[in-house]
């Protein structure tokens, strides 16, 4: 800061030299008034002079965030200046311009990992610091202000990113913890829940593993703003964020499905839909709400044999969609079921998949539901595509690693371990619960785990439940095992 701009138009004005180790603040501001008065330096170098001088005191300050807080945490290096001269910012930045009369605010910090930062009218950011320091229910001032919860929370995020703030924390924490292998807490808590709702059984396929083509009732409008609302107090309670990934059936068969999506973008929650190839005129309508974090699909092999699985024509009207959703920017994910019939498809179909997709991706089949019929690979043949799986996605990051028996190989080969599933290793009933178009909830939609029903209970107790817990857990011939979760 010795070479800041204000030292430079003092010393080039006055012809003395100044400098903070020697000279205090108030014998520099004597300077600048003097000078300023006479009309032979800037009116605006007094706020500029305080601007850097605070900037200053930033360079030796180390913020940490601590391990455990309680609600928000604010940094504790932040400043806030009214200024009435707007530009200040631009010209240490750049090094170049003019200020221009016109009050304005200016914000300076220190993030924790070392950079000093400075931000001129943003109140964005003002508004973040004010809900975090006083702690404002997002839905109260939604309500009062009649912004979306959806607006708040952008603001805490982009507060968030930049070092300002850090949301409460998680209490979306397993019982178990870290070991040699898991050496950190990323896998056992969670910073978002996510519920796989499937709004209607309705569906446009008949596939040959379905799981559930049982008959129930679609939610209703009412019924799904309740939901919503139980979702947002549970995240609340949580210290989370809340996802909700629309599925079906074919989740764009639901009489309601864009007020429902839209109900769910107003209260913040991030959305992703997992369906089937939908009209571009659908689509079009989805992202002019909120283009979703993703839209996953499905194929199970190559085009004879998906077709065989999902219907005539589905392979080529999925490659297709794939394209339309790179249109607009979506990100894209495909789905594999794997079954004895279709493991050696599953390498084929990810190498064509290539550059069309963003994630490839694959579960093994669930031997419930008319997935009864099918038959899943021997082991020894699992263990071998594994490895082959494993060695092709190390060269192509599209593929992702879902199945929680590839951290065995990961072990074995001398690589961390992964997330697996969801992230967490198995979510089920942790970080991730499904949610029925009759109100059952299941720890994972892949096999019947009911652990309640929405609206006998709330989703907080149903979460809190022993049934509940008795999922995270695991199962108990995993319990000692060193490579769970």
């Amino acid at each position: 800061m010795h070479t800041s701009l204000t030292y430079k138009i003092l010393q080039g004005s006055s012809g003395k030299t100044f400098d903070l180790n020697v000279n205090n603040a108030s014998e520099i501001l004597k300077e600048i008034q003097r000078l300023s008065e006479e009309g032979r330096i800037p009116p605006y170098t007094r706020e500029l002079f305080i601007l850097e001088d605070k900037l200053l005191g930033l360079e030796d300050r180390v913020v940490r965030i601590p391990e455990v807080y309680e609600g928000y945490w604010l940094n504790p290096s932040i400043f806030l200046l009214e200024v009435d001269w707007s530009g200040l910012t631009h010209i240490i930045k750049n090094k170049t311009g003019e200020p221009v009369k016109g009050k304005t605010y200016i914000l300076g910090w220190k993030t924790p990992d070392g950079a000093v930062q400075m931000e001129e009218g943003r109140e964005d950011l003002i508004l973040a610091l004010k809900i975090a320091s006083e702690a404002h229910d997002l839905k109260g001032l939604s309500l009062e202000t009649g912004k979306s919860i959806s607006f708040f929370n952008s603001v805490l995020y982009k507060a968030e990113r930049v070092g300002l703030i850090k949301r409460p924390l998680s209490n979306l924490v397993r019982r178990f913890g870290k070991n040699e292998i898991f050496k950190t807490d990323e896998f056992f808590t969670t910073e978002t829940f996510t519920l796989q709702w499937h709004i209607t059984q309705a569906c446009d396929l008949h596939c040959k593993h379905c799981y559930d083509r049982s008959i129930r009732k679609s939610v209703s409008m009412d019924e799904a703003l309740w939901i919503l609302d139980d979702l947002y107090d549970f995240c609340s309670v949580k210290g989370v964020r809340g996802q909700v990934s629309f599925s079906g059936g074919n989740p764009f068969l639901h009489p309601h499905f864009f007020d429902i999506y839209k109900e769910a973008v107003d209260r913040g929650f991030i959305v992703a839909v997992l369906g089937n190839p939908v009209s571009e005129g659908d689509l079009k309508k989805l992202v002019s709400i909120k283009k979703p974090a993703f839209f996953q699909v499905s194929l199970e092999g190559l085009q004879k044999k998906n077709d065989w699985v999902r219907g005539e024509g589905h392979f080529e009207r999925t490659i297709g969609f794939l394209s339309l959703l790179n249109k607009y920017g979506i990100y894209r994910m495909v789905m594999l079921t794997l079954t004895a019939d279709n493991m050696n498809e599953v390498i084929p179909l990810a190498e064509k998949l290539e550059g069309i997709v963003d994630t490839f991706t694959f579960n093994r089949l669930s031997l419930v539901g008319e997935g009864e019929k099918l038959s899943l690979p021997k082991r020894e043949d699992f263990n071998k595509f594994l490895k082959e799986y494993f060695d092709l996605s190390k060269k192509n990051d599209y593929m992702t690693l879902k199945d929680n028996f590839f951290n065995i190989i990961r072990y074995k080969s001398g690589f961390p371990p992964g997330g697996g599933c969801t992230g967490f290793g198995c979510g089920a009933a942790f970080n991730f619960v499904s949610l029925l178009p009759d109100g059952e909830v299941h720890a994972c939609r892949k096999f019947p785990s009911k652990i309640g029903k929405i609206k006998e209970r709330s989703l907080l107790e149903i979460y809190d439940s022993p049934l509940a817990e008795r999922y995270r857990e695991g199962p108990s011939a995993c319990l000692d095992c060193k490579l769970r979760p």
